[in-house]
C-alpha cells in the first residue's frame, strides 16, 4: 500500500470525524458508557493530542492520536474504516506513531483497550506491547486491558 500517506490531520475534517465517530460508536456498542475513555473529538484538538490520519487518494481511512503525559505517551483514537481492514493500515499508523513519540523524546508508550477487542489487542502485540497495570486516571474497570511499550 505504497499510495498510502499518514499525516497530521484535525479530527475536525469531515473524513477525519467520520472515523472517529464510527469508532466512538463501536465503543458505545461494545461497552458501558463509563467504560469508554475515548478522546471527544473536541479533546483530540487540545494541546498535547497529535492526531493522524491515513489516507489514499484523499480519503480518510484510519486515524491515531498520542497524548503526551508525564513520563509517556498514550496511544489514543486507533480506528480504521472497516471497509479498509486487512490492508495494512493499523500497523502503518501505529509504526508512525511509535517513530512520532520517540522523536518527541518518549521512552514509553501507553494504551487502555476494551477487553472485547481481540483484533486491536493482536496488534498491539504484534507491535510489541505487553499488558501491565492500570495507570493514570482510569478507574477499575472489568472492561478494560492496559498495555504498553518500552521505546
Amino acid at each position: 500500500m505504497t499510495d498510502l500517506v499518514i499525516r497530521r490531520g484535525n479530527p475536525r475534517d469531515p473524513g477525519a470525524t467520520r472515523l472517529l465517530e464510527a469508532s466512538h460508536g463501536l465503543m458505545d456498542s461494545l461497552f458501558p458508557a463509563d467504560s469508554n475513555h475515548y478522546l471527544p473529538i473536541e479533546g483530540l484538538t487540545l494541546p498535547g493530542i497529535h492526531f493522524y490520519v491515513a489516507e489514499r487518494g484523499g480519503r480518510a481511512l484510519g486515524c491515531v492520536a498520542m497524548a503526551d503525559r508525564d513520563g509517556y505517551g498514550e496511544v489514543k483514537s486507533l480506528f480504521v474504516d472497516p471497509d479498509a481492514r486487512g490492508m495494512g493500515i493499523a500497523d502503518r499508523l501505529l509504526e508512525h506513531l511509535t517513530a512520532e513519540a520517540r522523536d518527541r523524546g518518549h521512552t514509553l508508550l501507553r494504551l487502555e483497550s476494551g477487553t472485547r477487542l481481540d483484533a486491536a489487542h493482536r496488534l498491539y502485540d504484534r507491535h510489541g506491547f505487553v499488558k501491565c497495570e492500570r495507570f493514570g486516571n482510569y478507574p477499575e474497570s472489568e472492561h478494560s486491558i492496559f498495555m504498553e511499550k518500552a521505546l
